[in-house]
C-alpha cells in the first residue's frame, strides 16, 4: 500500500464511521476498487490504526460530555453521570459476545463479498428511511433501550450494515430522542474501540515494521481529520432529520456493488 491508498482508506474510514453508511463495507468496496480484495499485510494494524484516528475524534468532538461523565463518576454517587455510564456498558455486552465468541465466523463475512456488502446496505438504507420518518420524542435511553441498541450495534459488525445507521436508527425507532440517540451512539463506541486495541495488543496480533510507518500515519491524520468533521455534520443531521439523503445513497451504492459483484 502507497500513501495515496492510505490516505483514501483513511477518509472512508473517518466519513463512514460517523456517517450512517457503512465503515466496514465501504472499506471492503474501496479495497476492491483499489484492485484488492483485502488490505495489505499488515492489514490488522492498519484498520487498528483507523478505528484509533476515529476513536479520538470523537473524544474531542464530546470533550466536554465526557469530561462531565468523569467528573459525576468521581463523585461516587448515583448521579445521572453514573447511570449514563452503566447504560454504556449495558450497551457494550451484546457486540463484546460478538466480538469474543464469533470472530472466526464473522470474517468469512470479509474480504471481497461485496454482493454481501451490497444487500447490507440496501437493509442500511431500509433502517435510516424508517427512522428519518419516525415521530419526534424527547424520551431519554433508559437501561432496556441501552441493551437493545447494543444488540443493533453487534449486527453492525456485518460489512454493509451502519454502526451509526443502526443504533441511530433502533434508538429514534425505540423513541429515543433524536439528539441524545445520536449522542449515545457515538459515545457508545469509544469504549469498544478502545478495548479491542488494548486485547490485539495483548494478544500480539498487530503486525509493524519501519516500512508501514508512512501510510500508517497517512492513514491515521486522515481518519482523524475526516472523523472530526464527519462526527459534527453527522450530529446536526439527525437533529434536522436529513436520514433520507443517506438512505438513497445507501440503497444506490448497495445496488452498484451487487450488480458489480455480480458481473464480476
Amino acid at each position: 500500500m502507497d500513501i495515496i491508498d492510505a490516505i483514501i482508506l483513511g477518509i472512508i474510514q473517518g466519513l463512514t464511521e460517523f456517517l450512517p453508511v457503512s465503515s466496514s463495507g465501504h472499506l471492503e468496496l474501496g479495497a476492491a476498487l483499489l484492485g484488492d480484495s483485502k488490505l495489505p499485510e499488515e492489514s490488522m494494524m492498519f484498520s487498528v490504526i483507523l478505528h484509533f484516528a476515529t476513536a479520538l475524534a470523537t473524544i474531542l468532538v464530546f470533550r466536554k460530555d465526557i469530561a462531565e461523565i468523569f467528573r459525576g463518576l468521581f463523585q461516587f454517587k448515583w448521579n445521572e453521570e453514573t447511570q449514563f455510564s452503566l447504560k454504556i456498558v449495558f450497551s457494550m455486552i451484546p457486540a463484546a459476545i460478538v466480538g469474543v465468541f464469533f470472530n472466526d465466523q464473522l470474517e468469512q463475512f470479509f474480504g471481497g463479498k461485496i454482493v454481501f456488502v451490497g444487500s447490507m446496505l440496501l437493509l442500511t438504507a431500509v433502517l435510516l428511511y424508517l427512522a428519518d420518518k419516525a415521530k419526534h420524542t424527547d424520551k431519554p435511553v433508559n437501561y432496556g433501550n441501552a441493551i437493545l441498541v447494543g444488540i443493533a450495534q453487534a449486527i453492525a459488525i456485518l460489512p454493509g450494515i451502519s454502526r451509526s445507521g443502526a443504533t441511530i436508527s433502533t434508538s429514534v425507532l425505540l423513541g429515543i430522542d433524536k439528539s441524545k440517540a445520536a449522542r449515545f451512539s457515538f459515545l457508545m463506541v469509544v469504549p469498544l474501540i478502545l478495548g479491542k486495541i488494548a486485547k490485539d495488543i495483548l494478544d500480539g496480533a498487530l503486525a509493524y515494521n519501519s516500512d508501514s510507518f508512512g501510510y500508517l500515519s497517512a492513514g491515521f491524520i486522515a481518519a482523524f481529520i475526516a472523523g472530526y468533521f464527519a462526527c459534527t455534520w453527522m450530529i446536526a443531521l439527525v437533529r434536522k432529520s436529513k436520514l433520507t439523503y443517506f438512505s438513497i445513497y445507501c440503497a444506490i451504492v448497495g445496488l452498484i456493488a451487487i450488480g458489480a459483484g455480480l458481473l464480476r
